[in-house]
Parts: structure tokens; C-alpha cells; sequence
């Protein structure tokens, strides 16, 4: 992770495209956490990174006609949530990170889980 300090929030994103509903409140959870001023990480893995390719957030209207999960994704990152990405689910639905939207540090679980296991609260979505 980007530095030592523990996260007071992480979640975890393992929902992906086929649950467009659910999404929205991660990034809107999130956003509301950082803004307060507690440091927040989403880590993305199994069909939870399928959101991190290009094009499909901003396929993916949870409400027709409404904001796409891109723009839920963006208000978080400017509210300054950090997003990691699960290197073995790229591997596991068939990307590689030119397949990315976005430029993230990406992390195998053996990595990432002892700073996601040191935050103040671990959420699972």
C-alpha cells in the first residue's frame, strides 16, 4: 500500500458487473469515509476487478438512465480512497494491466492482507 500508516476503512470489492445495485454504496461509503478524514482502501479482487477494466464502470448504470459506477468510482478516488487491485483475479478473468482503466498498485492476497488485515474496519462487498 502507498504508505505505512494503517487504514481506518478497507473494503473489499468481490462484486462485480452482474450485481450493478450493490455497487454504488461502496464507492458512496467510501467517499463519505475519506471526506471525513479517515484514510479508506478498496481492494478489488475476483469479479470485483472485472470493474477496473476499461469501458465496463462506465457500462454499468445502476439506475437507468442515472450516473454510472465510473463517476461512483471517481467521486471516490477524488475524495482521496486509495484502490488496489488483486493480481492473480486479473490472471483468474483473463486481464493483464494494460487491460486497466486505471493506473493502481496491484497486489497478490499474500501481499495485501497484512495492511487490509490491520485497518480499523475490514467491509466485504
Amino acid at each position: 500500500m502507498a504508505d505505512e500508516q494503517a487504514a481506518d476503512l478497507v473494503l473489499i470489492v468481490i462484486s462485480g458487473p452482474e450485481n450493478p445495485k450493490r455497487l454504488p454504496s461502496a464507492f458512496f461509503l467510501s467517499a463519505t469515509a475519506a471526506a471525513n478524514e479517515q484514510k479508506v482502501v478498496i481492494y478489488f479482487t475476483g469479479p470485483g476487478t472485472e470493474l477496473l477494466k476499461k469501458g465496463v464502470a462506465e457500462a454499468i448504470h445502476p439506475l437507468e438512465g442515472g450516473q454510472s459506477l465510473a463517476d461512483f468510482m471517481e467521486l471516490a478516488e477524488d475524495n482521496g480512497v486509495e484502490f488496489i487491485g488483486c493480481q492473480q483475479s486479473l490472471d483468474l478473468n483473463g486481464m493483464t494491466k494494460d487491460d486497466l482503466s486505471r493506473e493502481l498498485p496491484l497486489l497478490t492476497p499474500s501481499q495485501a492482507l497484512p495492511a487490509l488485515g490491520s485497518a480499523g474496519r475490514v467491509l466485504t462487498w
